[in-house]
């Protein structure tokens, strides 16, 4: 075979292939042969036909079987004679077969990228102690006593921290209507009636809330802020918003005494002690899970900065899809509406775009260590991964893995399995330091 390969940017190649007479010949005499031996044709005895017949009987089953051979053998070739790694072969294109029998066609391959692997063992993570502080067993105690909390108006005093108001706003930018000045909707930012604010720093926009405090029912009061540079909606990002606000109530949460009555309502039958014992174990296993995802997020981080290189064009377009739908379903979710949702595409898109080329590259590279340290996933443990999927689908395990096999499924979830044990070497050959200093990042 005479191939050609033309390597282009982003992980791109075309594949030119002609394949000689005799190699076309010999695989059709092959196929040919294969027929013959077993067709059943009326008039004859099975395996006697004449091969004409047989040719002209099967000629399209033996033409598409002849080009899948040649197919995958030029494919075969090329990627030996190239040291291909070739992630998609593509469809060929402009197959020719001509007058003296040979074959031509072009293939358009989709390449893993190539680079120089960063240095990964030895590598420094920082992280909290694995023991939960006093302080967030508290939170979560009283953010129990709120779910029981009985509300209450305030009257005679004004808003201070701690309370709650019940307010109507709207919003404008140089004195015109936030959505008009954006061209399309502006979700919550334009504004919402009768919308309850915890007065305190983490509620609705950061700076809201303070401002609320002094006020009393009945109170009108423009909030003027600017919109942080990350701000999800892009036209608004260090935009100054003047919100119109009306209190319409105040109102003060009376929480319940922390007490066994409290845990009984709680989970009945347990008393508060085991209430908090429950809670400090929950929270152990959650902020060891937060931990973990910690140390992998700063390894990742490490091998983004180090190294860098050009990513499969059609592999981030499905993978940036693949992350909007997920970023949609979550805000789907969250409560936000569908008309939120499209207002905020371009945000989503974007987003989504750059924790697509994370990932890949992430994924890349953690391929390229399992190569280099041999890292691979048994038969055994895909079937044993295959049947903890079937069970968390409710699935029998016999008929998923039999599906998963049909649907060509099972490289991708070997692959996922190789690349959960790529990323476990490299922790456990990380410098991993504890320190009184590091937090937690937000969830």
């Amino acid at each position: 075979m005479n191939i050609v390969v033309e390597k282009q940017p982003k992980c791109v190649a075309t594949l030119r292939v002609e394949i000689p007479a005799d190699t076309v010949n010999g695989q059709r005499d092959q196929i040919v042969g294969g027929y013959a031996s077993k067709a059943k044709l009326p008039g004859f005895r099975p395996g006697k036909a004449p091969r004409k017949v047989v040719e002209k009987r099967f000629e399209k089953e033996i033409s598409d079987e002849l080009n899948e051979r040649l197919f995958h053998q030029a494919f075969d070739e090329a990627t030996t004679k190239e040291s291909l790694n070739v992630i998609n072969y593509g469809m060929p294109q402009k197959v020719k077969t001509k007058d003296d029998g040979s074959m031509s066609f072009i293939s358009i391959l989709t390449l893993a990228p190539e680079f120089e692997l960063p240095e990964y063992k030895g590598l420094k993570v920082t992280i909290p102690k694995a023991d939960v502080p006093e302080e967030e067993i508290e939170n979560q105690l009283k953010s129990l006593q709120e779910r029981f909390a009985d509300f209450t108006d305030i009257e005679g005093r004004a808003a201070k921290k701690g309370d709650y108001a019940v307010v109507d706003y709207s919003s404008t930018v140089g004195g015109k209507p936030t959505e008009e000045v954006i061209g399309k909707s502006a979700g919550y930012i334009a504004g919402r009636e009768g919308f309850w604010v915890k007065i305190d720093d983490k509620s609705f926009l950061p700076g809201f809330a303070d401002e609320l405090v002094g006020t009393k029912a009945g109170d009108e009061k423009d909030i003027t802020l600017t919109l942080p540079e990350d701000f999800p909606v892009a036209d608004l990002q260090k935009k100054e918003i003047v919100f119109k606000t009306s209190v319409k109530e105040l109102k003060e949460a009376k929480l319940p005494e922390l007490n066994d009555e409290l845990a009984e309502k709680l989970a009945p039958g347990k008393k508060l002690d085991e209430i908090k014992e429950i809670i400090k174990e929950n929270m152990l296993n959650e902020r060891k899970r937060r931990i973990e995802d910690m140390k992998i997020n700063q390894l990742v981080a490490q091998f983004n900065e180090k190294v860098d290189f050009e990513l499969p064009e059609e592999l981030v377009t499905q993978e940036t899809q693949s992350q909007a739908d997920q970023m949609v379903q979550r805000g789907m979710q969250s409560g936000m509406t569908e008309e939120e949702v499209a207002s905020q595409q371009a945000e989503i898109f974007a987003s989504a775009g750059n924790q697509a080329a994370n990932n890949l590259r992430t994924n890349f590279i953690l391929q390229e260590i399992a190569h280099k340290e041999e890292i691979t996933a048994t038969d055994q443990e895909l079937i044993n991964h295959l049947a903890q999927l079937a069970e968390q689908r409710k699935q029998a395990p016999k008929k998923f893995i039999k599906e998963m096999q049909r649907s060509g499924r099972l490289p991708s979830v070997r692959n996922s399995i190789v690349i959960g044990k790529a990323i476990d070497f490299v922790v456990k050959h990380a410098e991993i330091e504890e320190s009184d200093d590091a937090t937690l990042p937000e969830q």
